[in-house]
């Protein structure tokens, strides 16, 4: 049977420790420090990309190619989806190409689980709808480790646009699993009802509705995009970044110890100010990146390693 890669809810602490302890040996390799390894020598892989996408898919073909697998990218402004094809046909096609894996990112929530019922081989969710984007919460648990030397324990903020991210959904499961304390912040419009994982560990999870309140005692703080793809907008006053942007005055109210991340792509002077995305003391959304590559060299060998 093949091994998927669909959500982060449900695996365990030994499970995403076991992710993060190998991604983190693959980091030379991923940085270009080590050469790189023959692992998956003579394995394909399928990128499906029907959303657009720089860092996840870059990242998924720099994966690959460090481990010694070969990737095919259809992204779908260039598939046949735009004659009509299905979704489900599309990947029925590309399996029928003898690939190994495929990632996949679609605006559907639940397409990667979809596909994983109707192919034979190993399907890997790049970011599905408003459902999860398990690798970025692997990545952004991996950054949080490096920095801090630990999860368990951290106090970390997501603010923003949260109710549209599935970015924050997986990394709110892998936080609160590995031990450590999440609030989400953000205006009541754009705050969720529910999350699985806000129930599961509610002596963990906080929702409010006032950055500046929270600020005094963070060990990393998460801010996310507005996600006017995903009808954002109507719930975005104009004063938003007066409210909920990282500012350079609030980045200085900040422990000196607390780190700044993002999943990308960055608003600048929306959701963080030129000076804190730049400042190389706290900010970790370019580490972010690199260790995008690790997380996906890990994910892959799970899936398709023998």
């Amino acid at each position: 049977m093949p091994r998927h890669l669909l959500q982060l809810e449900g695996l365990s602490a030994a499970e995403l420790t076991e992710l993060l302890d190998r991604a983190e040996s693959f980091l030379p390799v991923a940085q270009g420090q080590a050469a790189p390894l023959s692992v998956l020598d003579g394995k394909l892989v399928a990128n499906l990309f029907f959303e657009d996408s720089t860092r996840t898919r870059l990242s998924f073909e720099a994966a690959a190619a460090r481990l010694g697998a070969r990737s095919l990218v259809l992204q779908g402004s260039g598939s046949s989806t735009s004659k009509g094809e299905t979704f489900l046909d599309t990947a029925l096609n590309v399996e029928a190409l003898g690939v190994d894996a495929i990632v996949v990112r679609s605006a559907l929530s639940g397409g990667p689980e979809l596909l994983s019922r109707h192919v034979r081989c190993a399907v890997i969710n790049a970011g599905d709808g408003r459902h999860e984007h398990p690798t970025q919460g692997l990545l952004d648990c991996l950054t949080i480790r490096r920095a801090l030397g630990g999860i368990a324990g951290a106090n970390v903020a997501i603010v923003g646009d949260i109710s549209n991210s599935r970015v924050a959904r997986s990394a709110l499961h892998a936080l609160t699993t590995l031990g450590a304390s999440v609030r989400l912040i953000g205006p009541p419009t754009l705050l969720p009802r529910s999350f699985g994982s806000i129930a599961k560990h509610a002596d963990r999870v906080s929702i409010s509705h006032d950055l500046d309140a929270n600020l005094a005692d963070l060990d990393a703080i998460m801010m996310l995009r507005v996600q006017l793809e995903r009808a954002s907008g109507a719930g975005i006053a104009s004063d938003y970044r007066l409210h909920f942007g990282l500012t350079r005055d609030r980045a200085a109210r900040l422990p000196a110890r607390c780190i700044v991340l993002h999943p990308g792509p960055v608003n600048r002077g929306v959701e963080v100010d030129d000076d804190v995305a730049d400042d190389s003391r706290r900010s970790q959304i370019l580490a972010q990146v690199t260790h995008g590559v690790a997380a996906r060299m890990a994910v892959l060998c799970r899936c398709i390693g023998s």
